[in-house]
């Protein structure tokens, strides 16, 4: 059978499967799944280098920006000083420890970036080098996935035939990396905004004071509820991503967040004195 009527067949079974599947009670998560692995949208999805998940670097934003605000809050409360020290501090911290969470993050994603070139380089010029012991290396590699006799052969003659290919195989059969990863440049972005945006509930509460003065609200109270609930949203949203339940990993997040917060507060109380105003 040629690939195209293989790709064929295969694709005429999963049409059959998946209109056996609406007639079923199969969950919609499965039907889905068999909608996704057509022989076209399995190459698309392999082929796509830029298909990369920023969660990673929206969590951390987001909850590095509501600890640190909110442990400025804590410490500025602990010691018994004035709200605007609040709204100064915590503005300082929102603007200055955002960027440098980005620029940090960029700087360790370009880092990921360079290291993935030089290793790809070192690969290229060690097949100029010595092609034979390169060679051996995939049929080691190959050896190691199960392949033996004319298969392993025919296995290395084809990778080593493709020098791209044979250098990928290296990059993540031996040395353990991935071929691509995200953009420094959105990973960075993707924290700073979410350092801001989720950063700065914390403070709403002293900035709705200083606008309304005599509204009679109670902001640090206000803003330990406010964080508290934003500490759970956000671990409880990030548990769409992971496998763990929303309400254990909202727990979670919580108690990391609380604690730091217990800390500054802590601090604050006891370096009250410290300052007199």
């Amino acid at each position: 059978m040629s690939l195209l009527g293989h790709e064929h067949h295969i694709g005429q079974e999963l049409s059959n499967m998946s209109k056996q599947i609406e007639v079923s009670s199969v969950p919609e998560d499965f039907a889905s799944h068999v909608a996704d692995h057509y022989p076209d949208k399995i190459q698309h999805r392999l082929n796509d280098t830029s298909n990369h998940s920023y969660l990673r670097d929206f969590v951390f934003g987001a909850v590095d920006g509501t600890v640190t605000t909110f442990a400025v809050v804590s410490g500025v409360v602990g010691a018994d000083l004035p709200s605007g020290v609040i709204l100064i501090l915590g503005a300082a911290n929102l603007v200055g420890d955002g960027f440098s969470m980005a620029a940090g993050n960029y700087l360790s994603t370009r880092a990921d970036e360079q290291l993935r070139e030089r290793a790809r380089q070192v690969e290229k010029r060690h097949i100029e080098i010595f092609a034979d012991g390169e060679r051996e290396e995939i049929r080691q590699i190959f050896l190691n996935k199960g392949f033996s006799g004319k298969d392993l052969e025919r296995a290395v003659d084809i990778i080593t035939g493709d020098p791209d290919k044979w250098v990928d195989t290296m990059l993540k059969d031996e040395l353990g990396l991935s071929l691509h990863g995200p953009s420094p440049w959105r990973a960075a972005f993707s924290t700073f905004c979410s350092f801001m945006c989720v950063g700065i509930l914390p403070l709403l509460p002293f900035i709705h004071q200083f606008i309304f003065p005599d509204s009679g609200l109670h902001p640090f109270i206000c803003s330990t509820i406010l964080t508290g609930m934003t500490f759970f949203g956000i671990g409880a949203a990030k548990s769409h991503f992971v496998e763990q339940h929303w309400c254990r990993s909202g727990i979670e997040t919580l108690f990391v967040g609380g604690s730091a917060a217990g800390l500054a507060y802590l601090i604050g109380a006891l370096l009250r004195d410290v300052v007199v105003i």
